[in-house]
């Protein structure tokens, strides 16, 4: 029996019971209904369907709802020659030009999707789906190079010199750089080439993490890396997140106080203002990525000792005063890996779920 079927029992058994005398709440009771329930039963608009009992929920057409000549018409409208290409947004202007009305953006745009023609409508490219750049570690110096371009203003509106700057992610060492009045593959591959050489780096070595400018995915610069035996890495375009290092490196030495207020007057100015820079970030700057020990001394890989100094200072201050120390003392411990564009918990389980 369907619940419509039942219902129309439990009415009629109410019906006879009313008949006889007895009070509808009563009635009611008897066999666990509310009143209001078997009146909202009796009224026309509820005398067909089928909903199960007790169930408060109305399912009701609405008066002005597209039938379905009137909705293949409207799909005949948007998908003609004239408007196939464009979106509700575009058609429903076009039609009141013309004249015409067929329907509301809203209702396109659901006659659409109901349809399963919601998607990419317009004469231009679909925009491509750009995956994560693969997630590398480094444990050691010299295994992954960060690098990017940043913009020195000149004396000229509009023309700038142009600070190439690669950074060691491990260290977070400033390995290379230069000023150069343009962008330039070439430029870059020959910068490139002096760190690799200065650096002893064999092939397969190192990976070099960069955006997608010219200068790093110029045939120069991609004949370079391929001779030395240097991997690429790219960001997604227009995703900076992708290369944090480099853009935090640059934040970091635009504002130091030692940045000139004026614009510089020429290359000399502009790289011994780099010059003097690149010296404090590499050899006077504790950073607090890596335990706030200078670049140079982690890259040298002396950062160790020196960590296991300091912690021996803070065991001994609290030997000498534990009241003063309601827990542990500050970690000391060394950063033994640097990730850059990590995986997340998400994706891992979901790479996981595709290898098993």
């Amino acid at each position: 029996m369907t619940s419509c079927q039942q219902r129309q029992t439990l009415l009629a058994l109410i019906g006879q019971s009313c008949n006889s005398g007895a009070r509808l709440q009563k009635a009611c009771a008897l066999i666990g209904l509310d009143a209001r329930t078997v009146q909202r039963w009796r009224r026309p608009e509820n005398q067909q369907g089928d909903l199960r009992v007790g169930d408060k929920r109305r399912i009701t057409v609405p008066p002005n709802k597209f039938s379905e000549a009137e909705r293949q018409a409207a799909l005949e409208v948007v998908n003609s020659d004239e408007f196939k290409d464009l979106p509700p947004g575009q058609i429903v202007p076009r039609l009141a030009d013309q004249g015409l009305y067929v329907a509301s953006e809203s209702t396109l745009y659901r006659l659409l999707r109901e349809a399963g023609q919601l998607t990419h409508r317009r004469l231009e490219r679909v925009a491509q789906k750009r995956s994560k750049p693969r997630a590398l570690v480094a444990t050691g110096p010299d295994q992954i190079y960060c690098w990017d371009i940043s913009y020195l203003p000149t004396e000229v509106r509009g023309i700038y010199f142009y600070l190439y700057l690669f950074v060691d992610l491990f260290s977070r060492r400033i390995v290379g750089w230069q000023v150069y009045d343009c962008e330039s593959a070439e430029l870059a591959s020959g910068l490139l080439q002096a760190i690799c050489e200065r650096q002893g780096i064999t092939p397969n070595q190192l990976t070099v993490h960069s955006d997608n400018g010219s200068p790093m995915k110029g045939e120069t610069m991609l004949a370079t890396m391929q001779r030395l035996g240097v991997a690429a890495s790219r960001s997604r375009p227009a995703v900076s997140n992708d290369n944090p290092y480099s853009e935090a490196l640059f934040r970091t030495l635009k504002y130091r106080p030692q940045l000139p207020v004026r614009p510089f007057n020429g290359l000399l100015q502009a790289r011994r203002w780099v010059t003097e820079l690149v010296h404090w970030y590499n050899h006077e700057h504790r950073h607090s990525a890596i335990g706030f020990v200078t670049p140079a001394q982690r890259h040298m890989q002396i950062d160790q000792a020196l960590l296991d100094d300091r912690a021996k200072v803070y065991a001994a201050a609290r030997d000498a005063n534990p009241n003063r120390w309601s827990g542990p003392t500050r970690n000391w411990d060394r950063i033994a890996e640097v990730h850059l564009n990590p995986e997340t918990q998400h994706n891992q389980n979901k790479l996981t779920q595709q290898i098993a």
